[in-house]
């Protein structure tokens, strides 16, 4: 599913199972919530935290399907085209890190 077609079909759940947008605050709170969820599974699958037995069960690719459904309904709803904005934010990223990773020793492929 490209961007465009995931921003119309949230938008379409959103105005009939979903009812209505929540507004954009709500939303934002919302937002927050679900990089938590994804910051709680990471900093115990990938990090040194041990996880809770209630945890154990934790769906990485669900929480980050969470966050991107809500970032789709904060576009949606404030007007931003994502496949337009993501190409015009990896173009500025082009142009000003090109170099800069290149040379960064940190990111050689010996470490």
């Amino acid at each position: 599913m490209k961007l465009q077609e995931a921003q119309e079909t949230i938008d379409r759940w959103i105005t009939t199972t979903g009812v209505r947008y929540f507004s954009e605050l709500t939303n934002m709170a919302i937002l927050s919530e679900e990089v938590g969820e994804v910051a709680r599974i990471m900093a115990r699958k990938y990090g040194d935290q041990s996880s809770k037995e209630n945890e154990k069960d934790a769906d990485l690719a669900n929480e980050l399907a969470d966050v991107l459904f809500v970032l789709i309904c904060i576009a949606n709803q404030t007007g931003v085209n994502l496949t337009e904005a993501l190409e015009k934010n990896l173009k500025k990223k082009t142009e000003r890190d090109a170099l800069r990773h290149q040379n960064n020793p940190k990111l050689s492929s010996g470490k």
